[in-house]
């Protein structure tokens, strides 16, 4: 690569085939992994409808467990704030659109640049409070992992190259650009291998466990005694 150019036509072209291919093959087998892997056939007679508190549980426990907002209000929070602005920078910004139509053929509207350009700030700023919570915090520290660690830089970078890149922070463009897309390409890489493969597992756990509960009516009861 003898130009920056070239190396954002690398970045567009043969690492980001490599980074989909990656991708795409790593979750397609960790959940084949999970589906392979089965449960044991419950030969009991159900109680209710399973499939409904399925629904139910995916539904319940994405609002936080009673009480959770009064004993832990940071993670609450900034949980909610971060999801919802990553959401935003992603999914509502219309380059991003344009991306993903261009891939598969879908797209939707989207938000205005300023707008996106905040909920960026606003997401950047969450994980960085995060990341000091959890270094501060003395139980959250010694629980960490090289990985929680890792898992937080690849998050963050796209977040930062990204409106480095907007703001044009970083001359020539083609290098801000060509940072920003290979970050995006190296969270693509390691998500699979990672706990942000949470972002796939997390409703089918929640279903199967909503299931289980639904068929013995242990989500009633736990309803109630909540």
């Amino acid at each position: 690569m003898n130009t920056y150019m070239d190396f954002l036509l690398w970045v567009k072209g043969p690492a980001f085939d490599i980074a989909i291919f990656i991708f795409i093959a790593g979750v397609f087998i960790r959940v084949l992994e999970i589906l392979i892997l089965g449960r044991k056939v419950d030969l009991s007679e159900a109680r209710s409808d399973a499939n409904k508190a399925g629904l139910k549980t995916i539904v319940n426990r994405t609002l936080p467990a009673p009480g959770m907002l009064k004993s832990a209000p940071f993670t609450v929070i900034a949980g909610y704030v971060w999801h919802i602005a990553w959401f935003i920078s992603l999914f509502l910004f219309i380059p991003h659109i344009e991306l993903i139509n261009a891939l598969i053929g879908i797209s939707w509207p989207g938000l205005p640049n300023q707008l996106v350009d905040a909920a960026s700030v606003i997401a950047m700023i969450t994980l960085l409070a995060v990341l000091i919570h959890r270094l501060t915090h003395p139980v959250l520290s010694f629980l960490s992992t090289k990985e929680d660690y890792l898992v937080w830089l690849v998050t963050f970078l796209p977040l930062f190259t990204g409106y480095f890149a907007y703001h044009h922070m970083l001359e020539p463009y083609s290098l801000a650009l060509g940072l920003h897309i290979l970050s995006v390409e190296l969270l693509l890489v390691i998500f699979p291998f990672t706990k942000l493969m949470h972002t796939f597992t997390l409703f089918m756990a929640r279903w199967y466990n909503g299931v289980i509960l639904g068929r013995k009516e242990a989500d009633q009861k736990e309803e109630l005694q909540s």
